[in-house]
């Protein structure tokens, strides 16, 4: 899956040992996508991938990722799980967009004279049996 968005928070990397005495690393980061209404996405780059995609507040990035969920002790928990992040242009996220210049105009025939007045078009005669709302 992918999603676009800036990100807004760098979280503090976590680090630890496995039981199987392995170390490990993760980094999180929180995502705000460019949509009208925009969400807040909490995701997290684990083992080799926390040092590969190193990311800063303000980056406007394209996230590949996969959703996992697992349970512990009865409960369910989801996290989002990155494993590519491409930096957009960085004036997407930035720079106001550019105008829209309304195109010029046509001149037609007639344009600028008056319009003649409308007459109600005529309606059929029914019988008045039709119920219909429109």
């Amino acid at each position: 899956m992918e999603v676009k968005g800036k990100i807004i928070h760098v979280l503090p990397e976590v680090t630890g040992t496995s039981k199987a005495g392995n170390q490990w690393k993760k980094r999180e980061y929180v995502l705000e996508t460019l949509e009208n209404y925009p969400k807040k996405v909490h995701f997290d780059f684990f083992g080799e991938k926390a040092d590969q995609f190193p990311l800063n507040a303000g980056d406007v990035i394209t996230l590949s990722f996969d959703v996992e969920s697992r349970e512990y002790q009865g409960r369910w928990y989801t996290s989002i799980r990155g494993w590519k992040a491409e930096k957009a242009d960085a004036a997407i996220g930035s720079a106001p967009a550019a105008p829209i210049q309304a195109a010029p105009a046509t001149e037609y025939p007639g344009a600028g004279a008056p319009a003649a007045p409308m007459s109600p078009a005529p309606f059929p005669e029914g019988d008045g049996t039709e119920d219909l709302p429109f």
